[in-house]
């Protein structure tokens, strides 16, 4: 049986400071192991091109669904890396990032490929993941640390 430790916490002033002794909780022992009988997959509908979208709705759909990932890294990488190129992407190219961004059910899985943690499947091997691995290297060093501002993007928007 793991035995739980558990230090009150207890406060104190110290040189006219407040401290706090936060307390030391420790676990000892092995946790049970996992059956997995509790996860529960979600099956998704398969991704589908959408060949009568016109450019415009593309661009605005695709920058929308790159800012709303499932997870902050990608939400991150791919609204700057929408910023930066979906204005200059031709017809091919937009349908080759609508179905990388949409045909992955996991996000985590275009994070490793796009910092090539992970090599990418043959069917994602293209021109726009070149592209989305270029600006993940990030050679300029730029700071990237917030999604770019919807205002720009709907301005410079053709």
């Amino acid at each position: 049986m793991a035995a739980l430790s558990v230090r009150r916490v207890s406060l104190f002033l110290r040189d006219r400071r407040l401290l706090l002794c936060a307390p030391r909780c420790g676990y000892r022992g092995d946790a049970p192991s996992d059956s997995g009988r509790d996860m529960l997959e979600i099956p998704l509908p398969p991704w589908q091109a959408r060949p009568q979208e016109d450019l415009s709705t593309k661009r605005a759909r695709l920058l929308y669904e790159s800012r709303k990932r499932g997870m902050l890294e990608n939400c991150l990488l791919l609204s700057l890396f929408a910023k930066e190129n979906l204005n200059q992407m031709s017809e091919k190219q937009l349908d080759l990032y609508d179905r990388l961004i949409n045909e992955p059910s996991n996000d985590w899985d275009i994070y490793y490929w796009a910092t090539e943690a992970k090599p990418a499947p043959k069917v994602f091997e293209n021109e726009v993941m070149e592209m989305l691995i270029e600006f993940t290297k990030n050679k300029n060093r730029e700071k990237r640390l917030r999604q770019p501002d919807l205002e720009y993007l709907v301005e410079n928007t053709p």
